[in-house]
């Protein structure tokens, strides 16, 4: 197999107002089969949302939640459920004073110019709304998918077996992320090329239909193992309250986190009492008391559980 990526020259300044699928047609010779992947920038540039407000004020409109802050380092769930430095809100490649968030609905406008492309056209073709964006435990950046049509988002390999007989289970490539990327090498960062193409890629990964789009690889808050930064879920849970960012534990988990935090070196005696616990300590042990009352409510800030924690003395 060949994959072709090509990058469409010659587009200039994208201004508001301006049609994304006409600029597409006039610029490129495109293919049915073909995948036309499309920065987030330009899309918010032709949608008008460019402005001169504070970059902070931007920022905090697309906030759904912090997930980690280090100094001036700002990393934040979107209210698209994309977790991204400064919440996608960009200030690269426009003018000085500009600052650009992300379009509202990337899903959306990959439809839309599929749409209008296959109807101006006839061509059938796919599109991918890209954005670049950090990854936990590696350096640098890489474009990944926020919004697509026509493209199976992921191919899940579940049920098949490997080379060697082996079964699979969870492996399934990200293929809006893997188009997104690849296509970021043709167009490079300052090259002012938004727009490209990708040819070659499987039939059997493009849909007559629109398909989930990329919201389909967001993963659920529940079911995320990194939902806060380190240092910032050490504070939530001594914050002794539920927040959102905790994955949601098996009872068998929660079970083992109880024996953890009820460890005493003191053996200090603990009783249920209601919706909570109350230590039992002498005068000589308020300290340690002190501190296991913080490790049951750290625990079950952990489990998404609001409890009380008393300590008695005598």
């Amino acid at each position: 197999m060949t994959i072709e990526l090509m990058a469409v020259e010659g587009i200039g300044e994208i201004e508001p107002g301006t049609d994304l699928a006409d600029v597409v047609l006039a610029h490129a010779e495109l293919h049915d089969g073909d995948v036309v992947v499309i920065t987030s920038k330009v899309v918010s540039k032709a949608l008008g949302l460019a402005t001169t407000r504070t970059k902070d004020d931007i920022v905090a409109e697309g906030t759904d939640r912090v997930v980690a802050l280090r100094g001036g380092t700002r990393i934040l769930r979107t209210h698209h459920g994309l977790t991204l430095a400064a919440a996608g809100v960009d200030a690269s490649n426009v003018s000085p004073g500009i600052v650009l968030p992300l379009p509202p609905d990337p899903d959306g406008m990959a439809r839309d110019i599929r749409h209008a492309i296959r109807e101006r056209a006839g061509l059938r073709v796919a599109v991918v709304i890209s954005d670049t964006a950090g990854r936990a435990w590696r350096v640098g950046q890489t474009d990944i998918a926020i919004g697509c049509a026509g493209l199976s988002p992921f191919d899940s390999f579940e049920g098949r077996e490997d080379g060697y007989g082996n079964p699979l289970v969870v492996t399934s490539p990200a293929v809006a992320d893997e188009v997104a990327g690849a296509a970021e090498l043709a167009t490079g960062k300052l090259g002012q090329r938004p727009i490209s193409i990708v040819r070659g890629l499987d039939p059997a990964l493009l849909l007559d239909e629109d398909g989930p789009g990329a919201a389909a690889l967001i993963r659920e808050e529940e079911g995320d193992l990194f939902g806060l930064g380190a240092r910032d879920a050490v504070v939530a849970a001594l914050g002794g309250r539920p927040v959102r960012g905790f994955p949601s534990l098996t009872p068998g988990e929660a079970g083992e986190l109880d024996l953890v935090a009820l460890a005493s070196p003191a053996l200090l005696a603990v009783t249920a009492s209601g919706d909570g616990y109350v230590i039992h300590a002498n005068a000589d042990q308020l300290i340690e008391a002190g501190m296991l009352k913080q490790r049951l409510l750290s625990v079950a800030a952990a489990h998404g559980q609001t409890i009380t924690v008393d300590v008695a003395v005598g």
